[in-house]
């Protein structure tokens, strides 16, 4: 592989597929991890789980919490603790800006996945509005009805 392919080479570790069946994601924003080495090598092996994790924006900071990523197998007595609070690299115009819509009334960050660009640890992060439990069962009939339409025109 060329330097080129590598620093595009994509690899998801975590995906949050509840979040897009509890929340309307209206906004998707790419941020990178402050993460110890034994952090990576248990991302690199797939040992992360993103739910009930969330972005809290504090002191002008956007910190990553409840995200668990399993201690290393090969670790010693410094292994990292599993749900630690992890900063996330944005830029600060990024951070004022959701800050602010935070600030509006039902808004959230959610992590959505987590993945490897190039040898840089990433995480999806969606500006999220809760669903009521009306609007999640529309949006169960709603993928129903499409796949059943997808069914019927593939079967023609």
């Amino acid at each position: 592989m060329t330097a080129d392919m590598l620093k595009f080479s994509m690899s998801i570790v975590a995906q949050n597929k509840k979040a897009y069946h509890d929340y309307f994601i209206e906004e998707t924003l790419e941020a990178g991890m402050v993460l110890t080495g034994t952090e990576v090598k248990s991302l690199r092996q797939g040992k992360a789980n993103l739910k009930d994790s969330y972005v809290l924006i504090k002191a002008s900071e956007a910190l990553l919490l409840n995200c668990h990523i399993s201690p290393y197998s090969h670790g010693n007595i410094m292994n990292h603790d599993p749900v630690r609070t992890r900063k996330l690299l944005l830029h600060k115009k990024e951070i004022t800006r959701l800050q602010g819509k935070i600030a509006q009334h039902g808004y959230s960050l959610i992590p959505l996945k987590i993945y490897f660009k190039g040898s840089h640890a990433k995480v999806e992060v969606g500006l999220a509005k809760g669903k009521k439990q009306y609007e999640k069962r529309e949006t169960i009939k709603k993928k129903e009805a499409d796949r059943e339409i997808e069914r019927a025109m593939k079967s023609r």
